[in-house]
């Protein structure tokens, strides 16, 4: 598989973007015979659009950035004919992982010779489409703490800590209507995945929210909140998200503001990535 001409996208406010490690990252495609014609840094320079890579015959986009990044860059290139090739540059890097493995940059550059394109399913909302995951509910509003750890902001992360302790202590749950499904009063969050073709919903619910204060900063901000107590909802063709107030949604970590009422579904992600995990992986 051809992968260039390649173009690098990174993002300096990704924690694992220093400088340095773009220029380890560069060297790395360089010596899989894939050396970046060029390196965009985000937000400095404007995420590339598809008309752009065209004119300059690019063929593969490495992305070394955290998944909010990924997804915004992979939305707005939805439909190109080239292909994304996604390298572990942010906190969780779940995309990169389900792609590749939990492996460094080293080891995908190193087994681009025999990589493959895939499709991939997405999680389509009103406010855009999650590659990963889509958060629901009270819950999602930890991403804005989230926002406050990345910038070292202590003002922000007090005034976002408060104010997702108490949507989530206090705001509307987050029920399942089309189809009817887990329980009647909802959750104060609702996770929803693809499972092959088909939506994988859990909900989460906090009774404990003093514990939840403490755990909620670890596993929200952090994205690692699938191992908490939580109730399997089940799978669907799409579902029907219902609250009393607009509904907050967390999509592939980064927030959104949705409405009181969210059809979610799944579908083909149009736009291709590069995947160097071994076939059925």
């Amino acid at each position: 598989m051809e992968h260039s001409p390649l173009w690098l996208l990174t993002n300096s406010a990704s924690g694992s973007n220093t400088d340095s490690a773009v220029d380890e990252v560069a060297a790395s495609l360089a010596a899989a015979g894939h050396a970046p014609g060029r390196v965009i840094r985000f937000p400095d320079e404007d995420l590339p659009t598809g008309e752009e890579l065209d004119a300059a015959g690019v063929a593969t986009l490495a992305i070394f950035t955290g998944d909010g990044t990924i997804n915004a860059a992979g939305s707005a290139l939805e439909g190109w004919g080239g292909a994304l090739l996604v390298l572990p540059g942010g906190t969780q890097n779940l995309l990169a992982k389900s792609l590749h493995g939990d492996v460094p940059v080293e080891a995908i550059t190193g087994a681009l010779s025999s990589a493959r394109k895939i499709r991939r399913r997405a999680i389509r909302t009103s406010q855009g489409a999650g590659l990963i995951e889509v958060l629901a509910g009270p819950g999602a509003m930890w991403a804005d703490v989230r926002e406050g750890v990345r910038d070292l902001d202590l003002a922000t992360i007090a005034e976002s800590f408060g104010n997702a302790f108490r949507e989530t202590r206090d705001g509307p749950g987050v029920r399942l209507t089309d189809p009817v499904a887990g329980k009647a009063e909802g959750y104060r969050a609702v996770r929803i995945g693809c499972s092959g073709d088909q939506l994988e919903a859990d909900g989460y619910d906090f009774a404990d929210f003093g514990e939840f204060a403490a755990q909620g900063f670890a596993m929200l901000v952090k994205r690692d909140f699938r191992q908490g107590p939580h109730d399997e909802l089940g799978t669907f063709d799409a579902v029907t998200l219902v609250s009393e107030a607009p509904i907050a949604l967390m999509i592939d970590g980064e927030r959104r503001e949705g409405g009181r009422e969210e059809r979610i579904t799944c579908d083909t992600f149009a736009l291709d990535f590069i995947s160097t995990a071994p076939a059925g992986a």
